[in-house]
């Protein structure tokens, strides 16, 4: 306890039960500035008492400990280190209860690498158009966000999505122009989490929420995420996004979660649209066909909604094994779907018929899971593949004969693959040896590389274009923006 100033008679009192309890020794215990047991005199003791009593400032600690209470410890709980990728944000203490929790806050600071970002309290929204958004999506459990810009004493401890963190004067080949930040990107190289839009609009998934992201003014617009009445820490990891997808026109945005559902969202309006129906089960890619929407699942089914309809689900198909990646063709008259074991599989533009026994019209096999996957723009019926980490082959496949026309040797895990159209480019992003991104140049039936980018510290997970840049995100949890 501490003892303040008061008349002298209650002083004189205090001292003579002091002097009554430390006896003939005249000596107490005294805790020091370094909390280091020793004994001071009891009259030097007494006069600390007297001058405090004279002054606004506390009096020394008394040498009576108080019985069972001890100075409150700090004891950083290793199980704060395995924090779920997508675990709830952390807001600001109020001003009373900062100085009591800075040693907790430096604790978790040091222990987490990159924390989620904090979520504005501010809620209100304001459109592309420069109206106000009344819409409230919470029934839905999914809310838009707009951005807010974190002041620099946050930046150095908690990072937050698009964060700059170095840029280049002069843009050098094989170097990227610009790096951000991408915390609580998922290191999963089955998922689908970074689209560009036709409008330069980026859609960057990071633990369970979208964070959108204007590539021309470079401005981070705000994100998509579950409402704050998500409920247990075990449910927001269920909604962890896996996949999303841009519409051809730029408008909507469909979002697939680790719990199968399926979200669509007006983003210039930041509405929610609708949830689409699903089977439960983890979505791992998605792809549209002009207003047709479709999604492939961990357990092999390909579901064809229609947004606009009462009804959206028109059409089922079944694949073998899982789904690791569904595209349509440029035309949109040929889907491809991609499994675990290898299987490419060509789907024709027939989706409707809930019967699940349609059959694709083509079927090739390579020795890895065909994850990276994408459609020739140029050449219709051209479709690259590109191998996992036991293959590391890059190859073009013709989908009427279904063969192999040609293949080149890359020694790397493909992650993901883009065709840049206006370059006449292919574009991979690798994991080991060096997490390099590569261009490649295709004249029939020959491909070679034409310039190897290096940045990336882990592998390169998810790549996205537009006319001018490419942009990749990795497992480093950064996300490189390149001079195209």
């Amino acid at each position: 306890m501490r003892l303040k100033g008061g008349d002298s008679k209650y002083w004189d009192s205090m001292s003579r039960r002091l002097g009554d309890f430390v006896g003939k020794r005249r000596h107490c215990f005294f805790k020091g500035q370094n909390d280091v047991p020793h004994y001071v005199s009891y009259k030097r003791f007494r006069r600390r008492i007297t001058q405090a009593s004279s002054s606004d400032a506390p009096a020394a600690s008394t040498p009576l400990a108080t019985r069972g209470q001890c100075e409150p410890s700090f004891e950083f709980d290793n199980v704060c280190q395995k924090l779920d990728l997508d675990s709830p944000p952390r807001h600001r203490e109020p001003e009373q209860r900062v100085q009591q929790g800075n040693r907790q806050e430096t604790a978790l600071t040091e222990g987490l690498s990159h924390g989620v970002a904090v979520t504005p309290p501010n809620t209100s929204r304001i459109t592309a158009r420069g109206r106000t958004s009344t819409k409230n999506a919470s029934e839905q459990g999914w809310v838009w966000r707009a951005a807010v810009q974190s002041d620099s004493e946050e930046r150095r401890c908690d990072l937050q999505p698009f964060d700059v963190l170095d840029e280049a004067d002069v843009s050098l080949q094989g170097k990227s122009v610009m790096r951000l930040a991408a915390p609580s990107l998922l290191n999963d190289y089955y998922a689908n989490l970074l689209d560009c839009s036709c409008n330069g609009m980026i859609a960057l998934a990071l633990g369970s929420s979208v964070y959108l992201w204007n590539s021309e003014t470079r401005a981070l617009l705000g994100h998509l995420g579950p409402s704050k009445q998500g409920g247990r820490p075990s449910d927001r990891h269920a909604q962890s996004i896996t996949c999303l997808c841009w519409s051809g026109d730029g408008r909507a945005l469909c979002i697939g979660t680790r719990r199968g559902e399926i979200q669509l969202w007006d983003v210039e309006d930041q509405q929610h649209l609708r949830c689409l129906p699903s089977d439960l089960s983890v979505v791992r890619a998605l792809s549209w066909k002009q207003e047709l929407v479709s999604s492939g699942s961990v357990l092999g089914h390909i579901h064809h909604f229609d947004p606009r309809a009462p009804t959206p689900l028109v059409g089922v198909a079944v694949q073998k094994d899982a789904i690791c990646s569904l595209q349509w063709s440029p035309g949109g008259d040929r889907l491809a779907s991609g499994s675990s074991e290898g299987l490419l599989c060509i789907w024709d533009s027939h989706v409707t018929g809930l019967t699940k026994s349609q059959q694709p019209v083509t079927t090739m096999k390579q020795p890895s899971t065909v994850k990276a996957m994408g459609w020739c723009p140029w050449q219709r019926k051209m479709i690259a593949t590109g191998g996992g980490w036991k293959d590391g082959e890059l190859r073009i496949w013709d989908t009427d004969s279904g063969t192999c026309v040609t293949s080149a040797n890359t020694n790397s895990q493909i992650c993901c693959l883009r065709w840049a159209e206006r370059k006449r480019y292919l574009v991979t992003g690798h994991g080991l040896p060096q997490h390099h991104v590569t261009c490649w140049t295709w004249e029939f039936p020959s491909i070679s590389p034409t310039y190897q980018l290096t940045g990336h510290s882990q592998r390169v997970l998810h790549l996205a274009l537009n006319p001018t840049h490419i942009f990749s995100a990795g497992a480093d949890q950064r996300f490189h923006i390149w001079d195209m």
